[in-house]
């Protein structure tokens, strides 16, 4: 069950996800609440096992391969085990998430190359049980709250 989290939470939580080094000063003040409440609302958020912990974010250029594309799949549920046994051996997987709608799976991938992708691409869309996959590459993030 997904914790109850009032507006002040959830505005801290934005904040501190867009940068977890936010002093308490300035979320006080985006959020109009005394810095002491936002103390305190924090160390109950981590209490409460809200936040899990803080990390550190490397820069776009650090972290990220030349190529990271989405990739939806339909495929045929009886090969679904096995075909997430496979992605899930490929370094280049990034996420894996079953969806709701007209594909099955939406997959994120990194890549160094185009021709990682293209060759990616091919060897996926050949695996047993993969019906049909559409692809996007990823040009840019324009907002991006994920915590690492």
């Amino acid at each position: 069950m997904k914790p109850a989290l009032d507006d002040i939470d959830q505005k801290i939580l934005a904040l501190l996800m867009d940068d977890a080094r936010t002093p308490v000063t300035t979320i006080a003040r985006q959020v109009a609440i005394a810095r002491t409440t936002v103390i305190a609302r924090i160390a109950a958020l981590e209490k409460r096992g809200i936040i899990e912990g803080y990390g550190v974010r490397l820069s776009h250029t650090m972290r990220q391969p030349a190529v990271r594309a989405y990739v939806g799949m339909s495929v045929e549920a009886k090969c679904a085990p096995s075909l997430i046994r496979h992605l899930q051996q490929l370094p280049e997987t990034e996420t894996l998430c079953a969806v709701s709608g007209a594909i099955d799976y939406m997959l994120t991938l990194r890549c160094d190359t185009t021709e990682t992708l293209d060759r990616l691409l091919d060897q996926i869309g050949a695996m047993d049980g993969v019906r049909k996959t559409s692809t996007s590459v990823i040009l840019s993030k324009r907002i991006d709250r994920a915590a690492l």
